[in-house]
Parts: C-alpha cells; sequence; structure tokens
C-alpha cells in the first residue's frame, strides 16, 4: 500500500532531515512540505537526512489543504498524527487502504482546517509528564507502525 507524508508547518530543518532518513527506512512514497516547512537542498536538512533526501521522492507545495484533498481524491486514508478529543492510539490503528499521514507544527500541531479533512487522528500515548515527543521520534515510531500494517497487506 502506498505511504505518504504530509510535513505541515515543521519549523525545524533537523527535523526535516531526520524524517527524510526514517521514510527511507519506512519505504515512503512521497514526501510533501507545506507551509514554513523547508526543503532541499539545505544544509541543515542534509547534516539528519544523510542523503535520504536524494532517495526519498519529495514536493514542496505551500498548501496543505490542496496536497491532502487531492490524496483523499485518490482514495488515501487521510491520518493526522496529532492528539484530540478523537484520536485513537496508534496501536489501534489498522490501515485500510493507502495512507496519506500529516504531521503539524511542533508547537502548534495540525491546524482545524485540516483537522476537519482527515479520516482518522491518532496518537502515541504518553506515560510521562510530558504530553508528546519530538514531531520526528513520533514520525518514526507510527512510521514503522504503518510499515509493518502495510507489509502484511503487500
Amino acid at each position: 500500500m502506498p505511504f505518504v507524508v504530509v510535513l505541515n508547518n515543521i519549523r525545524s530543518l533537523y527535523n526535516v532531515g531526520s524524517i527524510f532518513r526514517t521514510a527511507d527506512a519506512c519505504g515512503v512514497a512521497k514526501i510533501w512540505m507545506c507551509g514554513i516547512t523547508g526543503f532541499p537542498p539545505d544544509s541543515q536538512i542534509s547534516k539528519t537526512a544523510l542523503g535520504a533526501e536524494n532517495q526519498v521522492e519529495w514536493e514542496y507545495q505551500k498548501n496543505p489543504i490542496q496536497v491532502v484533498e487531492d490524496h483523499k481524491k485518490k482514495g488515501y486514508e487521510i491520518v493526522l498524527l496529532e492528539q484530540t478529543q478523537n484520536s485513537k492510539s496508534h496501536y489501534e490503528y489498522v490501515p485500510q487502504r493507502p495512507v496519506c499521514l500529516v504531521l503539524g507544527n511542533e508547537i502548534e500541531g495540525v491546524s482545524e482546517t485540516l483537522l476537519s479533512l482527515c479520516d482518522q487522528a491518532i496518537e502515541i500515548e504518553m506515560a510521562g509528564l510530558k504530553n508528546s515527543l519530538n514531531v520526528a521520534v513520533a514520525f518514526g515510531v507510527v512510521g514503522y507502525q504503518l510499515r509493518q500494517h502495510m507489509r502484511k497487506k503487500v
């Protein structure tokens, strides 16, 4: 099953690079960088991506809504990695069709507009004092979980 990622307003170029590296390892087909998210070529991205930015297909598009709507029309399930009142644990989520995973800003998360377009919101349950992980680390956790599910479907 195809698996694409939308990065919306990711501030840290190091996070973008780390996501590229993990996306390569997880078999992500394409990364969409949107809003203020930086994109290659950039030395800060390359420092953490270690060449993965040259392996994973990517594209910049300012408007994440257009990217999400386009994928929705193509039959992708739009999944936000976001804590919401209706989100469920990433352990409980099992993809049924191709996935477009949306990651939001490190501080503000995903916008309400994007939230309204999602089919599912998933979150990583936290046991400590902090209520979230770094966006690149969170992607690593969920990216590998999705890879496992998708490998079973193929």
